[in-house]
């Protein structure tokens, strides 16, 4: 390297105090949402996760791992993979696949099939990460939020287990077959407790089961799934769980319960029911902007809740094929997503349009059974009938949040929540019309009744009065 000169000094040296005093790497609009609306919605695919069981199994489940959001901006990708930055930043490593044969009759069929579920590292779609060993069918998983390490999963004998990675890949515990639910666990979830050992296990034998991992020999405590006022059962298929003590419950009768655990008496313990699916509720979410909101997907529909009204604010189009899953977009108020029997993944943006999904992307020809999104937004899992997990990247259209879009769709929740009292109050008024009605009907009914006994009696008297007297026989 050669030596500056010294008549060259001054001017480097003034350059260098320049580099110093003006960041050039600063970024000036820090804080600024990018403007996305001309932007065409899409989703591309990044790599398939295959089930290595030689069974054909469904993946019925899966759990992200909740170590933090992408950084939406990374300097470096991982070309070799097709993997874009929000996973080459480390963010988005890991998720969990519950595989499972959810049919009676496969049971018999699947007899030696493998029980076991894997944990996937996302830059490696050939091998699992990390094996779930159970006794039975895993129905469903889910990593702790406050210990990434531990994993619930609810099982089709109706057992619940928890995994501690670091401690191999059998269960750390798992509640005794005559202390669990009698049917298989389709959803289960960690609550938000001090200790971070505490989970809710539901079924379709009519149970809510409290549970604390450190104790897994019994129910902390249970509840029986009845509307108010009904004696019948309600089989649970989904959960909801994001209060400590409020949930919902998506039954397989197509209603969902409003449950409250910490209720004064046992009766209020079950509130609100929400009827109006045709079929069971494969999933319930709450909008993660708009927690008084809530979505269940069931039948060939999407609804979207507000939970002081019985009827559905919103509802999406009936589809020709049966949907299966669904969940919120973490970033974007306006976007939800909902998985298809015919293989389709339906992407929605309330905010710009409500009649049609945004995009359709036809990710397999298989049935979808499950989905999940990232917390980054960004990054998508479907799982299908054929144990193929699909991950897809969304575009930033789809993954950004976009300009008063939060404050339009308040409005726009709002709105719909206002015209749907209007229509449940109108909806009182008549009833109230038609029984006052019915009342007033048989009222005169019965006047009309009693007049004509009245005038029948009259009658037969002013006959007997007017009639001859009888012949003395002469």
């Amino acid at each position: 390297m050669t030596a500056c000169r010294p008549a060259d000094a001054p001017q480097v040296e003034s350059l260098i105090k320049q580099n110093n005093a003006v960041d050039i790497y600063e970024d000036y609009f820090a804080g600024a949402l990018a403007d996305h609306r001309c932007d065409q919605p899409q989703a591309r695919t990044l790599t398939v996760f295959r089930d290595p069981s030689p069974s054909k199994r469904s993946a019925s489940y899966i759990s992200w791992l909740p170590d933090g959001a992408p950084t939406p901006a990374c300097p470096s990708a991982r070309p070799h993979l097709g993997l874009t930055c929000a996973l080459a930043a480390g963010s988005a490593r890991k998720v969990a696949v519950a595989y499972s044969l959810m049919h009676f009759q496969q049971q018999s069929e699947g007899a030696g099939a493998s029980c076991n579920s894997y944990v996937w590292d996302v830059s490696n779609p050939n091998t699992p990460d990390f094996e779930l060993r159970a006794g039975s069918q895993l129905c469903c998983c889910s990593y702790n939020g406050k210990d990434a390490n531990v994993l619930l999963g609810g099982l089709y004998n109706g057992q619940v287990a928890y995994w501690d990675t670091r401690k191999g890949h059998t269960p750390c515990d798992s509640s005794p077959i005559e202390r669990s639910h009698r049917d298989p666990v389709y959803d289960a979830a960690w609550l938000a407790s001090k200790t971070g050992s505490e989970c809710a296990s539901v079924s379709t034998d009519g149970y809510v089961h409290w549970w604390d991992t450190r104790r897994l020999n019994e129910p902390v405590e249970s509840l029986l799934l009845m509307e108010r006022g009904q004696s019948s059962v309600l089989g649970a298929v989904s959960l909801e769980y994001s209060d400590a003590a409020k949930f919902l419950v998506g039954t397989e009768q197509g209603i969902v319960l409003s449950c409250n655990r910490k209720a004064k008496s046992a009766v209020d313990r079950v509130g609100m029911s929400y009827g109006g699916h045709h079929g069971p509720l494969y999933a319930l979410r709450r909008h993660p902007f708009f927690p008084k909101y809530f979505m269940s997907v069931g039948d060939w529909t999407a609804r979207v809740w507000m939970e002081d009204l019985r009827s559905p604010v919103m509802t999406t189009c009936y589809h020709t094929a049966g949907l299966t899953s669904g969940a919120w977009s973490p970033t974007r108020p306006g976007v939800f997503f909902t998985a298809r029997m015919d293989g389709q993944l339906d992407i929605w943006d309330y905010f710009y349009k409500q009649n049609d999904p945004a995009l359709t992307v036809q990710v397999t020809d298989k049935a979808l059974t499950s989905l999940n999104v990232h917390e980054g937004g960004r990054l998508l899992m479907t799982g299908a009938a054929d144990g193929s997990t699909t991950l897809l990247e969304l575009s930033d259209s789809l993954s950004l949040a976009q300009p008063g879009e939060k404050q339009g769709m308040s409005q726009i929740f709002d709105r719909e929540t206002k015209r749907e009292r209007n229509l449940e109050s109108r909806a009182r008024e008549l009833k109230r019309g038609a029984k006052r009605d019915a009342g007033q009907t048989g009222g005169d009914a019965a006047e009309a009744s009693i007049d004509d006994s009245s005038l029948d009696a009259l009658t037969d008297e002013f006959l007997a009065a007017i009639s001859p007297p009888a012949a003395n026989g002469h």
